[in-house]
């Protein structure tokens, strides 16, 4: 018999069919991934067998634990399987993470409510699979608390406190979405080994066909709560059937096609610029130290060009990007856009400022939930002296929800009403609508499905042909920065160490670094014509 066990499984929540007779098996030792679209009912397949579901919900079909059939368990009995046999590792570590608490007593938080040992020998453990998952004592005592840690670290402490009392299933949803390629790289590795190791069944849940390409035995894929594919992982990627599975491997490794540059004057120039913040006090008498976040960074951008920044998290990218907003004062150097400086002494030439536009990661985040599209794409009208007005505006507005394939109709729609990739098309007509000099990308697509960011991909790649936009584009996803830009940038501890042309760059890397996190990123296998 199966580890685990899903037979036929359907979930309605409020009379809404949300899985229709899911069906899965994962062995001990196995490694099985779940992908799909957002909607595609992952998570709540997840969700399910671990008996989190919302209130309203109704399932019919089983899912067996060894002989145990969990839907036939009470509250009170999951309780006491949750965390001891099946554990889950969430997708954002900081939400899943008190932060209030240090990590050892998180770690230790599992095993002492289940009784498994006394608090001596669970703080031995603690210590013990925090090593197990990257994170020594001696480096990373118990006392430190998440937000002393990077995100990487952090899901290390999420997957610690997941197996500390080497549960017989495991199951990952999303653990590495929001990732640099090295760090990715590590978890997924980490991952892999924990399952083999200890001998778990681990269930991968994932939007990315090259994530686990390399990674998984069996591969289910998913849409609208239906499996519509499931098979092992190299019979899978060679002799696809469903159209939708070719769909998800075809957008995994989307290209377009970006039109020429156009002219290479000078737009904006980054010149010897230099960020540092002030830390803490190691004593009461020694000086305060200070962290270089940017050091000595020079670079030019040209009208027209687009180009990328890459680097693992903690690099100085964001600083960076802040600092050439006007958001972020400099101790040296200087930072110009058509040769107007974008600081004026220490504050914001508010001149520049309103030549510049960005895009941020979260769409949803980044608007105010109260107001209707009209409202949230005009906010950057405060910027100009004479913002247009009436029908100069509303017309405008059509023309910018036009240009970003949607209706001059959803102006007048609350952003609720959109999905994921209209929120980021959204998002994009926003930073349009006062034609800036530059935009900025920040993370832009690295949140949204394989298809839908291949969508945005190709957008872009319009746009740039109709208003010849100039960007710079950062992300920790180099498959996309290799398809969306002319140029990249490579950054490692507040350094640029290597910048040149895009195909260059990645054909034939000359630092060390940049071939460490060309290595680290997933690669789909080349399957040619089995996906036609």
């Amino acid at each position: 018999m199966s580890l685990l066990e899903i037979e036929n499984l359907s979930l309605t929540i409020h009379e809404t069919e949300i899985l229709k007779r899911v069906s899965l098996r994962i062995g001990a030792g196995q490694i099985v991934a779940v992908t799909g679209e957002s909607g595609s009912g992952k998570s709540m397949t997840a969700l399910a067998v671990m008996q989190l579901l919302p209130n309203g919900a109704k399932t019919e079909g089983a899912i067996w634990l060894e002989r145990q059939n969990l839907l036939k368990q009470s509250e009170r009995e999951m309780c006491a399987l949750r965390g001891a046999e099946i554990g889950m590792v969430f997708q954002e570590p900081m939400t899943a993470l008190n932060p209030v608490k240090t990590i050892g007593d998180q770690v230790m938080e599992t095993i002492l409510i289940h009784k498994a040992m006394p608090r001596t020998k669970a703080l031995a453990r603690a210590q013990e699979v925090l090593s197990r998952v990257g994170l020594p004592s001696d480096r990373f005592p118990l006392s430190r608390y998440p937000h002393e840690l990077s995100g990487g670290q952090r899901q290390r402490v999420v997957i610690a406190m997941a197996i500390a009392l080497r549960p017989k299933l495991l199951i990952a949803d999303e653990p590495t979405t929001a990732l640099d390629v090295t760090t990715q790289a590590q978890i997924l590795d980490l991952l892999k080994g924990l399952a083999r190791e200890y001998g778990m069944g681990l269930l991968m849940i994932t939007h990315d066909l090259a994530v686990v390409a390399d990674m998984a035995d069996q591969i289910v894929v998913m849409r609208h709560g239906e499996v519509v594919e499931s098979g092992a992982t190299t019979d899978l990627l060679h002799n696809m059937q469903h159209p939708y599975t070719k769909m998800l491997f075809q957008a995994s490794g989307h290209q377009v096609s970006l039109p020429e540059l156009i002219e290479h004057r000078p737009l904006l120039e980054v010149r010897n610029v230099v960020r540092e913040f002030r830390l803490p006090r190691n004593g009461l008498f020694k000086r305060p130290d200070h962290h270089r976040a940017v050091d000595d960074v020079s670079f030019t951008l040209n009208q027209g060009e687009r180009l990328g920044l890459v680097g693992e998290s903690g690099c100085g990218k964001s600083t960076l990007t802040r600092a050439i907003m006007g958001l972020e004062d400099v101790q040296s150097g200087e930072i110009l856009l058509e040769n107007q400086p974008v600081f004026a002494g220490h504050k914001p030439n508010p001149a520049v400022r309103r030549k510049m536009q960005v895009v941020f990661q979260d769409p949803y985040g980044s608007f105010n939930p109260r107001h209707r599209v009209a409202r949230l794409i005009t906010e950057p009208f405060h910027l100009l002296d004479t913002p247009p007005t009436g029908t100069e505006r509303q017309d405008r507005i059509a023309e910018m929800l036009t240009a970003v394939g949607l209706s001059p109709d959803d102006a007048s729609k609350y952003i609720h009403e959109f999905s994921g990739g209209q929120r980021q098309r959204i998002a994009i007509a926003r930073a349009l609508i006062i034609r800036p000099e530059l935009i900025l990308f920040d993370e832009a697509v690295s949140a949204l499905d394989v298809s839908v960011r291949a969508q945005i991909l190709d957008l872009l790649a319009e746009l740039c042909t109709t208003y010849n936009l100039t960007y710079l584009f950062i992300s920790h996803d180099l498959s996309v920065v290799r398809t969306i830009t002319d140029r990249v940038m490579v950054m490692q501890a507040g350094r640029i160490v290597e910048q040149g042309e895009t195909e260059q760059v990645f054909s034939s890397p000359q630092h060390a670094y940049t071939r460490t996190l060309i290595d680290a990123a997933p690669v789909l296998p080349d399957i040619g014509a089995n996906v036609a």
